[in-house]
């Protein structure tokens, strides 16, 4: 076997050392000279640390019920709800003694700020030494006939940027009661999604900054939030897992491609099936891909350095199972968009990290269901992980792809990648056996962003009955989510004079023909497609956004009950 060696010389002063074997279009490997840890290289000479964290961390504060009152309780700060009134505010009568108590503080507080309890407003102020707590804040919550998942999100957020601005370390949050029903606390599903909100507004991701003692950088200070009301503890304790489930979501979207490869969304995979005792994963490598007949999924993946990683992860109920399901997402871990190249304004090719987003919501899921453990329903969690990269191997424009139902495929664009992945695993899914439902997820289409709007996921679905099920998920979830039409009259549009289908249509309702391409391979089982392109990633929220996790794994446990 020959080798050979190459020595690179930086502007840094920096050598690299490499050694090949064999034909050179393979992934390289080294060390910086000076580096004091491993660094492992790619095509490119892109330089990726083996160390970063997969998933957000959560944040490490205690959110805990607390039996103490607002007059005993004792901290750094106190955050009183408030409902938007045009009136003077009234007191409830527990707030009322605490006023007294604090010799009109919360009264001043409220006047000199003219707050009216407006949806995400907030005003603090330091109280006296002889006082319990440091700080008391008060909240708005907006009007109560209007309290929903939104507010309940908002409320959340805004007890964890309070805490945050004003840099307490113990801080106490008393849980809003409904004026219209004698007072009771809001329901457990809005104490979850305050909860969630809380946890994942003190969960920002730094993975990538160096200096963690950076002010911008290092975590807030706040390491514990006691809770005062009528807490449910389930609620808690739910509102972590999911919260948990969408960081992974976050953590593996947001990874950029030189870190997050298919092997290593395969290694996130495999630390799932680790950490809980339900999952179990398998993995196909190319020979086993081959061995299939996955020839639409591989034709994309044979332009990149980076092998595919066909990933499995089984969720097996304690018990009988009454229901099968299958949830797909798409996993391009980048997407250069292949020879028909993302190019010019509006590509988003520095942003293409982001289309495994499906795959990573699904990874998210499987977090969720796997600690949760609902009973009765088995998940098989399925992923074609790959790049679309542009090589002298790369499929072409007008390649014909053989999937492993037999069908074929004109290669018409090939930065219309996604779907050509998820036809050989939606085969795969119903291989396994009868399936309830198959739910593929994934970035799929420009076009849905143009539909729907940046807020909005787009479903297509050959079963009325699967589709509510998805879309009541949705909103009990509090994501948005709008059922379009699988329109046959545009079949025609994907017929190929030469195969069996083309991969494109017209560039009118491009999101509709690329669903009905998706249908092509699925034969009996009630099946959906959730197009995610638009809601996937947020710039003004930070990036990635852990999209359709709270779905998903609602519509399981929905299915277990």
């Amino acid at each position: 076997m020959r080798m050979a060696t190459l020595c690179v010389l930086f502007g840094s002063g920096r050598v690299a050392t490499f050694q090949f074997r064999g034909a050179m279009r393979h992934s390289l490997s080294g060390r910086l000279a000076s580096a004091p840890q491993q660094l492992r290289y790619r095509g490119g000479m892109t330089q990726a640390s083996a160390v970063i964290d997969i998933a957000v961390p959560l944040s490490k504060v205690q959110i805990k019920s607390s039996e103490g009152s607002v007059s005993s309780w004792k901290g750094d700060m106190l955050l009183l709800p408030f409902w938007e009134t045009n009136t003077t505010h009234s007191l409830s009568n527990e707030v009322a003694a605490l006023d007294a108590q604090l010799d009109g503080a919360v009264s001043a507080l409220i006047e000199e700020n003219d707050f009216k309890g407006k949806v995400g407003t907030s005003a603090a102020t330091m109280l006296p030494r002889a006082a319990p707590f440091k700080k008391i804040a008060v909240l708005g919550l907006g009007k109560s006939e209007d309290f929903s998942i939104g507010s309940a999100k908002k409320w959340g957020e805004l007890v964890a940027s309070c805490c945050k601005a004003q840099k307490c370390t113990i801080a106490a949050a008393v849980l809003p009661t409904l004026v219209a029903e004698d007072e009771s606390p809001i329901s457990p599903s809005l104490q979850q999604v305050a909860v969630e909100a809380a946890l994942l507004a003190l969960s920002p991701d730094t993975r990538y900054k160096s200096n963690k003692d950076d002010d911008d950088v290092k975590p807030p200070a706040i390491t514990q939030i006691d809770v005062l009301g009528q807490v449910d503890s389930d609620a808690l304790r739910r509102a972590s897992t999911i919260a948990s489930g969408v960081l992974l979501t976050r953590g593996l979207v947001g990874s950029p491609a030189n870190y997050l490869t298919p092997k290593a969304m395969a290694d996130a995979a495999r630390s799932l099936a680790e950490q809980f005792e339900h999952l179990e994963l398998t993995v196909l490598d190319q020979a086993e891909c081959e061995a299939r007949g996955m020839g639409a999924y591989l034709g994309v993946s044979q332009g990149a350095l980076e092998p595919p990683q066909f990933i499995h992860l089984k969720y097996s109920p304690i018990g009988s199972v009454t229901k099968r399901l299958a949830l797909i997402g798409k996993g391009l871990t980048f997407d250069s968009g292949g020879y028909n190249i993302k190019a010019g304004a509006g590509s988003m090719i520095e942003k293409m990290k982001f289309d495994m987003g499906g795959a990573g919501a699904v990874l998210g899921a499987a977090r969720v269901i796997g600690e949760l453990a609902p009973p009765n329903v088995e998940v098989n969690f399925i992923i074609a992980a790959c790049e679309n990269m542009v090589s002298d191997r790369a499929m072409r424009p007008g390649d014909i792809l053989t999937a492993s139902n037999q069908k074929t495929i004109e290669v018409a664009n090939t930065d219309a990648e996604g779907r050509l992945t998820l036809a050989d695993a939606l085969v795969y899914a119903e291989g396994l056996g009868k399936m309830d439902a198959i739910v593929d997820i994934a970035t799929l289409t420009g076009a849905c962003i143009i539909a729907l709007g940046p807020d909005y996921g787009g479903l297509w679905s050959s079963n009325d009955v699967l589709a509510d099920q998805l879309l009541g998920s949705a909103k009990a979830s509090g994501e948005h989510m709008w059922r379009m039409p699988l329109a046959n009259e545009y079949m025609e549009q994907i017929k190929s004079p030469i195969a069996d289908l083309k991969n494109v249509g017209d560039r009118g309702g491009g999101s509709i023909t690329a669903a009905l391409f998706l249908k092509e391979f699925v034969k009996e089982s009630p099946w959906a497609h959730l197009d995610i392109a638009g809601p996937v990633w947020n710039d003004k929220a930070g990036g990635a956004t852990g999209y359709a996790v709270r779905t998903l794994s609602h519509f399981v446990e929905q299915q277990s009950l």
